[in-house]
């Protein structure tokens, strides 16, 4: 059977800690073809690692070896032209989060991927977690909790060091130190925790709830003299009438064993769902005869990011996958992001760029 061509765009910190291991599972289906990273020595020793035929500083070189399937790891500012490139060129396409800045640039590339029919996944690991899928089954089947009314999310994270450059994340390629422009740098990384956080977050309930922002007020602060916010307090009005809040914090290192904290309560016309992946808590709640606590493992919430790298290997193959991850939630999560970035700039309320509220 011929391999699928793999190329890789952006190998950081991130992509040689996960993703890349994840797809060296798959030898037996895959061509490691060509590889990028700009800086030239730790680009020869991620070619030399993980047995790519080529390496290059120039992105475009990847695309033009034209492979079936690549993953877009570089800084934010730089995934909408690469990934839109690679889909136009034929390849199924990991990218990573934050999916884009702009959220123009987002629902761009939803339209190219159904254009080009070509599949385009988010690294939201989280959504192809079992105990995180049970939970979207818990919220849509039998009619879930009704008509969403009120949404509470809560995350923080080992990122104090990383934010304000003052260090890693837990997870870190020890000898792949994350650069700043795809962290904690504005102008390329688009923000702080925010972008580098809560767009899980966002990429977990926006699934679970199928809800889209309309209006958001955000409060941001920035300890440690750190060019980004490492602290987010947002409310958040969605077009269908709910209300919530969401907050992000950038907690310290070796709390929680160094565990994320991913928290969603959701109160509908139905009833409750509460999801802790701290925690381990699934429940849903729609009567005293209805009030169902799922039963977890210790490590059920824990975060890993094999599953987009599964979908992606799976759509190059022809195979039929769930993609949990798609460009649109992608989109829902940039535009929510946008405005709370515009409105801890601006003080006010913003509304979500190009909604039409009437139609919404």
């Amino acid at each position: 059977m011929t391999k699928l061509r793999l190329g890789v765009i952006g190998a950081g910190s991130w992509t040689v800690s996960s993703h890349l291991p994840n797809l060296a599972r798959h030898r037996d289906e895959l061509d490691f073809v060509i590889v990028n990273r700009r800086n030239p020595d730790l680009l020869a020793k991620i070619q030399g690692d993980f047995g790519f035929t080529k390496a290059s500083t120039d992105w475009r070189d990847v695309i033009a070896e034209r492979p079936d399937i690549v993953v877009v790891g570089s800084p934010p500012g730089y995934h909408w032209e690469q990934s839109k490139a690679a889909l136009e060129a034929g390849a199924h396409v990991m990218c990573e989060k934050p999916f884009t800045i702009d959220p123009a640039h987002a629902w761009d590339l939803e339209e190219t991927a159904r254009r080009t029919g070509r599949s385009l996944i988010l690294s939201y690991g989280w959504n192809y977690r079992p105990m995180v899928i049970q939970a979207h089954r818990m919220m849509h089947e039998d009619g879930g909790i009704g008509e969403i009314e009120h949404v509470a999310l809560h995350m923080d994270s080992v990122t104090r060091e990383l934010l304000s450059e003052t260090g890693a994340y837990p997870e870190s390629a020890p000898e792949f130190i994350p650069q700043p422009d795809t962290w904690s740098r504005p102008e390329s990384s688009g923000g702080g925790y925010g972008q580098a956080q809560l767009t899980h977050l966002l990429g977990v309930s926006l699934w679970l709830t199928d809800l889209r922002g309309q209006d958001v007020f955000a409060f941001m602060s920035s300890p440690l003299g750190a060019k980004v916010e490492l602290h987010d307090a947002v409310s958040i009005r969605y077009t269908n009438g709910a209300i919530g809040t969401m907050s992000g914090a950038s907690s310290h290192l070796g709390g929680a064993s160094n565990r994320h904290a991913v928290e969603v309560r959701i109160v509908g016309s139905r009833g409750m769902f509460h999801l802790d992946l701290r925690d381990n808590t699934l429940w849903r709640y729609r009567s005293p005869d209805d009030d169902v606590r799922v039963p977890l493992e210790p490590d059920a919430g824990l975060y890993d990011c094999t599953g987009p790298i599964e979908g992606l290997i799976a759509a190059g193959a022809g195979r039929r996958f769930d993609n949990n991850s798609p460009a649109e939630l992608g989109a829902r999560t940039v535009e929510i992001l946008d405005a709370a970035y515009r409105s801890a700039s601006s003080g006010s309320a913003e509304r979500v760029k190009g909604l039409d509220v009437a139609s919404a």
